[in-house]
């Protein structure tokens, strides 16, 4: 099956209902089908969409951003961090990681972080409208292929944040 590319608007909604990102104010999305460039069960759904086609769809934890991963907690010495008035909730990025740390818990010695894509462990709903979908070409479909060679090179290592150690399992 040749590679598409698909354009869409959405509503990101969780499984409260409450709106986390919408892109109706900008231009649409767009990917190309079968390379991995939005969650799973979303491209699942969408690719046999038409141009101009709107639909609900739920994605379940596993086919989003995945479950949650405790091998991505790290335990860090609060003195590792850039500020000292940290609080649980917070988020910071760490040069070593593209997806930031959300601080999990605060002790007065250490920082517990999380490395998992913040909407990792959540069913989510898309509310889409497909504005256009065609044929990739030849073309895209190498440039592609080669940002993502290059950035698969530049994360071979899990998520850590400077000073980390992984938290130990209980």
């Amino acid at each position: 099956m040749p590679h598409k590319v698909i354009s869409f608007h959405y509503t990101l909604t969780d499984s409260d209902g409450v709106v986390i990102e919408s892109s109706k104010e900008r231009a649409p999305v767009s990917f190309m089908s079968e390379m991995g460039m939005i969650v799973p069960g979303l491209e699942r759904e969408i690719i046999g969409y038409a141009a101009g086609q709107k639909g609900r769809v739920e994605v379940k934890a596993e086919d989003g951003y995945g479950l949650i991963d405790f091998t991505k907690y790290v335990q860090v010495p609060r003195e590792a961090l850039p500020k000292q008035d940290i609080k649980a909730g917070d988020m910071f990025q760490s040069n070593q990681s593209p997806l930031p740390f959300t601080v999990k818990e605060v002790t007065e010695t250490h920082v517990v972080l999380d490395g998992n894509h913040p909407l990792a462990g959540e069913d989510l709903t898309f509310d889409v409208e497909v504005v256009e979908t065609r044929e990739a070409s030849e073309q895209e479909l190498q440039q592609l292929q080669e940002m993502m060679e290059n950035a698969q090179k530049q994360q071979q290592q899990p998520p850590q944040a400077p000073g980390a150690e992984p938290e130990a399992q209980a």
